[in-house]
Parts: C-alpha cells; sequence; structure tokens
C-alpha cells in the first residue's frame, strides 16, 4: 500500500509505503505544543519506505533527539524522526494523509501528560457543521 500526503499549501508533498509499524493518538506535551492541538495522530513507517516527492520541509529540534518536519510556508506539521526512540522510523501526521481515514490509529499514547477534558471529550454535543447561534 502507498499513501500520500502533503502539507495545508501543497508546496511539501511525500509518499510512503508499506504498512506502518504503529498508528496511534499521541497526547504528549511535546506534540501538543508543535501541534496546537489537543492530540497528534502518527503512523510510523520504515525510513526506506519515506521519500519527499515535492518541495523541502524545515526540521526544528523540539527536545532532545525529537526532530519535527514542518512546511517552511504554511507551517504544517509533516513527519517526526527521533533516532533514539525511533531508530529507523519516521512518524508521519496522519492526518497530512490525502486519505487520513485509510490510516485509523490503533491507540492512544502518552495518556500520562493528555490533558484532562480529552478523556471525555466523546461525550460532548457533535455537530456535522458550525452550529447555528
Amino acid at each position: 500500500m502507498t499513501y500520500s500526503g502533503g502539507c495545508h499549501c501543497g508546496a511539501i508533498r511525500y509518499q510512503v509505503g508499506g504498512k506502518p509499524v504503529h498508528a496511534g493518538l499521541c497526547h504528549c506535551r511535546d506534540c501538543r505544543k508543535s501541534s496546537g492541538a489537543p492530540m497528534v495522530g502518527w503512523a510510523a513507517f520504515g525510513e526506506a519506505d519515506f521519500r519527499v516527492t515535492q518541495g523541502e520541509a524545515q526540521t526544528h529540534n523540539s527536545s532532545g533527539k525529537s526532530m519535527r518536519s514542518f512546511c517552511p510556508d504554511c507551517g504544517t506539521g509533516l513527519w517526526f524522526r527521533n533516532a533514539d526512540f525511533l531508530p529507523g522510523l519516521v512518524d508521519i501526521q496522519i492526518a497530512t494523509l490525502d486519505d487520513p481515514d485509510g490510516l485509523p490509529p490503533e491507540a492512544h499514547v502518552q495518556t500520562a501528560e493528555r490533558i484532562g477534558w480529552m478523556a471525555k471529550a466523546h461525550e460532548l454535543p457533535a455537530f456535522e457543521r458550525f452550529p447555528d447561534g
């Protein structure tokens, strides 16, 4: 299976093949701060199965050996590498895939750092579009 994705503005495109080693929703503080979201969906693939097909991402060392790559034009976070924690792997942000439904997360990780209200977020009212009034 081949997955394609990219940033919000279209400047960066990538492809990744094969089956992910894991796919999960990360609740760690580092992911939250880098994305501005309460959690981030990730899918890890072998480094050899990943390639950038368009553009050049910028990379930021967010903590220790955590290297977060993003689009320098629109700021979209794209992938993550950490040679100590995930040797030989690149973690793709699932939401940046052209078809994120094709790669559903299998677990929540780093829940020790989860924002308290996220534990019950699934109980909130849901609207297909922004509600009136």
